[in-house]
This record gives structure tokens, C-alpha cells and sequence, in this order.
């Protein structure tokens, strides 16, 4: 079980699926939630300045994230995460793609970037946490 989850979509229902489906698999302790990108950073500079100079444990170990979203979309924000500052005080955090888009080229995009260990398609379900479990 994961300690914490971060769900990352603009769509209010969306997310509450998310917790929902989460919370009933056991799948993580904790669920929480951003409606872009431009909040998901914010959630990870905040912890970054609440911990200056030692050593974050607590993060979200697994982020499912949505594509496109008003403020800041799912690529802008795998942009900005995959640099070192983030890199380096969150290198565990994985990223999976959720997404209605199934672009082969989307797809193709996300596994360029390092953190991205799947592209799936939304909704979330009770049997693509149980292979995640697996994976994980």
C-alpha cells in the first residue's frame, strides 16, 4: 500500500472517482487532489520550502495525471517536474498518464519523459490499481 497519492485532473467528478476507486482498492493511506498542474507544483513547492535543507519523506509516491486541463495542462506539468530541482527532491515519484486521449503520439510523448511509468485510459478502475499493485 502507498502512503500517498496525488490525482491530478480538472474535472471535479473525475477526481472523485479517483478517491473513490482508491480508497475502496486499499491501494494508498492517502488520496489527494489537484484540479491542473499549475496546483500539483504548487503542492510540490510548498513541501519543498516546509522542508528546506533536509530531506522530504512524505511526498506522493505515484501521480495520476490528467493531460488536458485549463491553468496548466499534464504536459506543461511533466515539463516542470522533470527538472532537477524536482527530480532531485522527489526521485521516487512516479507518473502515470490518465487520460481520455489515445493518441499514439501522446502515448509516444509521455514515455519520453523519465518519471512516466504508464499512459492509460480513464476512468481509473478497481483492475488497473490491482495491476499497478503489481508493478509496483
Amino acid at each position: 500500500m502507498l502512503e500517498l497519492i496525488l490525482c491530478v485532473d480538472d474535472d471535479p467528478i473525475t477526481l472523485m472517482l479517483c478517491k473513490m476507486v482508491i480508497s475502496k482498492s486499499t491501494f494508498a493511506e492517502e488520496i489527494i487532489t489537484a484540479q491542473n498542474g499549475e496546483e500539483a507544483l504548487s503542492y510540490f513547492d510548498d513541501l519543498k520550502l516546509n522542508y528546506l535543507g533536509t530531506e522530504i519523506l512524505k511526498y506522493p509516491k505515484l501521480i495520476l495525471l490528467d493531460l488536458n486541463m485549463p491553468v496548466m495542462g499534464g504536459w506543461e506539468f511533466l515539463d516542470h517536474f522533470a527538472k532537477e530541482e524536482y527530480r532531485s527532491a522527489f526521485k521516487d515519484a512516479k507518473v502515470i498518464v490518465l487520460s481520455s486521449t489515445i493518441d499514439p503520439e501522446d502515448i509516444k510523448k509521455a514515455k519520453t519523459y523519465p518519471m512516466v511509468m504508464d499512459f492509460l485510459s480513464k476512468p481509473i478502475s478497481k483492475e488497473i490499481l490491482e495491476d499497478l499493485k503489481k508493478a509496483m
